[in-house]
């Protein structure tokens, strides 16, 4: 499978790049991106083609990889769709739900294959420790605390303009309802609240009256850098083990679950297009939430 890479930074390099040119059934068809000498130097790194049109790359591969800005990346996700091209996008999948929604539907038109990646609904032990969560039942609440701190010298995503801009609630909310969604279910109310240091909180009800709270922030003290995530439920609480992995070997097993969807001709992966557009519909009824100070119904 030739997968065309869109983006040049750090992780698209160290991820995407190394992760697609390290499989058996991945293939590198070419790179780009919007720094012309970052495309140059990694489409050297790996001995592909630098590509400077986004439209000739889609047309010179199977399966378009994407590691850009979220509003950038839906835009090229549509035209890669409509020219029957497979996704492996990241996540979030756009800034807005209108934009989720064009990616969606042109998925939908072509009936490509598409996996977004999550990074830890793609680590074997955390996908079964919430199979057999989910399995269990009788869940009431989950509490997900995410402090990250990526404003630190010297770390790769601290510069990152839409990271600055949306903050963790964008860039790591996502995560959080990853691992929240598939044991309580579909968001039906939001609420949200800001604190101190880039925090926001989140209130959340699924279907069925089970709530669950998130605390996120990017710019957190280096001391107090934290993930914890626990249901709290009639069997009494469970908590959400780490990866057992790297990101680079969960995105290897991206590319295989997408190889795998391509194969069969099925499309109904549990973190395809149409789960990072339900993500994408609780971030935005939070970032309403709050800016008008209520809840918001979904």
């Amino acid at each position: 499978m030739r997968f065309g890479l869109f983006g040049t930074g750090h992780w698209a390099a160290e991820t995407h790049a190394a992760a697609i040119d390290a499989h058996p059934g991945a293939e590198l068809a070419g790179v780009w991106g919007r720094d012309p000498a970052k495309v140059d130097a990694l489409a050297a790194r790996h001995g592909v083609p630098a590509f400077g049109d986004v439209d000739e790359l889609i047309g010179a591969c199977d399966a378009i990889a994407v590691a850009l800005p979220p509003d950038v990346q839906a835009e090229i996700a549509v035209r890669a769709a409509t020219a029957r091209r497979h996704l492996l996008l990241d996540k979030p999948l756009a800034l807005s739900l209108a934009d989720a929604d064009r990616v969606v539907a042109a998925a939908q038109a072509s009936g490509v294959a598409s996996v977004v990646f999550f990074t830890q609904r793609f680590h074997p032990n955390v996908t079964g420790f919430l199979a057999s969560t989910a399995a269990a039942g009788g869940w009431q609440h989950a509490r997900a605390t995410m402090f990250a701190s990526i404003y630190q010298p010297g770390n790769p995503y601290g510069n990152s303009p839409w990271r600055r801009e949306r903050g963790a609630l964008w860039d790591i909310g996502p995560h959080a309802l990853a691992l929240i969604l598939p044991v309580l279910g579909r968001v039906t109310r939001v609420a949200a609240m800001d604190g101190p240091s880039g925090l926001v909180h989140l209130l959340l009800t699924h279907d069925g009256g089970a709530t669950s709270t998130l605390s996120l922030t990017l710019d957190a003290p280096a001391e107090a850098v934290t993930r914890d995530f626990v249901f709290f439920g009639e069997n009494g609480t469970e908590t959400v083990p780490p990866g057992d992995g790297s990101a680079l070997q969960a995105y290897g097993t991206a590319i295989d679950q997408l190889l795998e969807e391509i194969e069969a001709g099925t499309r109904d992966h549990r973190c395809d297009v149409r789960f990072g557009r339900e993500v994408v519909a609780v971030l935005d009824a939070a970032e309403r939430a709050r800016a008008q100070g209520r809840t918001i119904d979904l």
